[in-house]
């Protein structure tokens, strides 16, 4: 059974579970409620960013860690067969200011890390539950603002930023926080070498250890903006400067970085999405596959070998034979090994059924993914979070399930061979 942790507009997060009934050819929803969200319309409490991670001292338990619009993180214990969250420790980033917003959350080994849109970078340490206090004081380090996305590497070597004039940067995790790099900040102030004014120079700034180079000039030599969306690592190296990365940017470009080849894009494939812009990005678990959603009501699965895009998720329309794009923008995506799950603007949460692409490229997509089920959640989802758990079976049924659907289709389109002619010999008819 599939399941889900999902945070809204109001602050709630909400365990979400999906259950084939009827012999696999149904869907059956459950949604639980694990922390009340704020009444207030201000929607202050917001959630952000959630993450997990398994529990750093061993069973069965993991840790969740949300991240709120007022600057709080909460992290959380998960425990039972009926989930409930108990919270372990929490804190406030008050460098985070009201128009900005959490871009980055992340757990590590040495603790939580959190980065918001103003470049307000932290690493908070947890410590045992035993302690007297829950974190120790926290590490903390200013990058530019206008900041899009951040990411940590797998490795935790290296962390990925990316924004609104702001190149894709690869940053060394430990520099950027040691004494050099590190950057107080005093009455809205930074101090340090990020105080001053950043001019478009090839200089790496202290602790970054590559940074991409915008395309060149358009067809009137003049340059062209840098409107970067998100990104997602396709590959992390043991080596910190050598990463490949997939960038979306708001003209609805994807572009695929190698920061071993070069500087800007080995791939820029353009018009991916079609509406206001690359909205989220994900990588799949299958070979050569990533997730893309815009700003519009589309989410497709694209072919890393070409930029292509294998296929696209519709809704059903109020006529079952009818089908449309959502009815709202994507927010948040999240890849299982079995499923995909997003969450949308109109306030529903779905659950999709992923395929691979094909084994040659150019060949047709013999398998295209469909939305399974949706629930309605009554508030806006912000955020969408895999549980942890496969569901190979529940995989394996609806597989089995489109196959035969596939094979009726199939029979049913199919026209006899007498059809086209009254006396049913079979004959051509003539196209003169």
């Amino acid at each position: 059974m599939p399941r889900y942790f999902t945070g809204d507009e109001l602050g709630s997060i909400k365990s979400v579970s999906f259950k084939q009934t009827n012999g696999g050819k149904e869907w059956e929803t459950s949604v639980d409620s694990l922390i009340e969200g704020s009444s207030s319309a201000s929607r202050s409490r917001a959630i952000q960013k959630l993450v997990l991670t398994s529990n750093p001292e061993g069973g069965s338990e993991k840790l969740l860690a949300a991240a709120r619009a007022d600057g709080s993180t909460s992290v959380f214990h998960i425990t039972g067969e009926t989930t409930t969250l108990q919270e372990q420790s929490s804190w406030k980033e008050n460098r985070l200011k009201q128009t900005h917003k959490y871009v980055g959350l992340s757990f590590g080994k040495r603790g939580v890390y959190s980065c918001t849109s103003n470049g307000a970078l932290r690493l908070t340490t947890l410590i045992s539950e035993d302690s007297a206090d829950a974190q120790q004081d926290p590490n903390l380090a200013v990058l530019p603002t206008r900041l899009a996305e951040w990411q940590l590497a797998s490795d935790e070597q290296t962390f990925a930023y990316a924004g609104d004039e702001v190149e894709l940067s690869i940053w060394d995790t430990e520099r950027a926080f040691s004494s050099d790099s590190v950057q107080s900040i005093d009455e809205g102030k930074a101090v340090g070498p990020a105080s001053r004014k950043r001019k478009r120079t090839e200089q790496l700034l202290s602790g970054e250890v590559w940074r991409a180079k915008n395309l060149p000039n358009d067809s009137l030599n003049l340059r062209q903006p840098v409107r970067n969306t998100a990104f997602t690592y396709l590959q992390t190296s043991s080596a910190p400067s050598h990463q490949n990365i997939l960038v979306g940017t708001q003209f609805g470009d994807v572009r695929r970085y190698d920061t071993r080849t070069a500087r800007r894009p080995v791939s820029n494939w353009t018009g991916i999405g079609k509406t206001g812009g690359i909205g989220v990005i994900e990588n799949g678990l299958n070979k050569n596959q990533v997730f893309v959603s815009d700003r519009g009501s589309n989410l497709y699965a694209l072919d890393l070998r070409n930029g292509k895009i294998s296929f696209g998720y519709k809704d059903q329309g109020l006529i079952p034979a009818v089908e449309l794009g959502f009815s709202g923008a994507v927010t948040s995506i999240a890849v299982s090994p079995s499923f995909l799950a997003s969450n949308a603007e109109d306030r529903y949460t779905r659950l999709h059924s992923t395929f691979p692409p094909p084994d040659q490229v150019g060949q047709q997509q013999e398998h295209k993914g469909e939305v399974l089920e949706k629930t309605y959640v009554n508030v806006v989802p912000t955020v969408v979070l895999w549980d942890g758990t496969a569901d190979a079976s529940a995989k394996e049924a609806v597989e089995d399930e489109e196959a035969e659907g596939g094979d009726d289709e199939m029979w049913d389109n199919m026209e006899s061979a007498e059809s086209d002619d009254e006396d049913g010999k079979g004959r051509k008819k003539d196209s003169r």
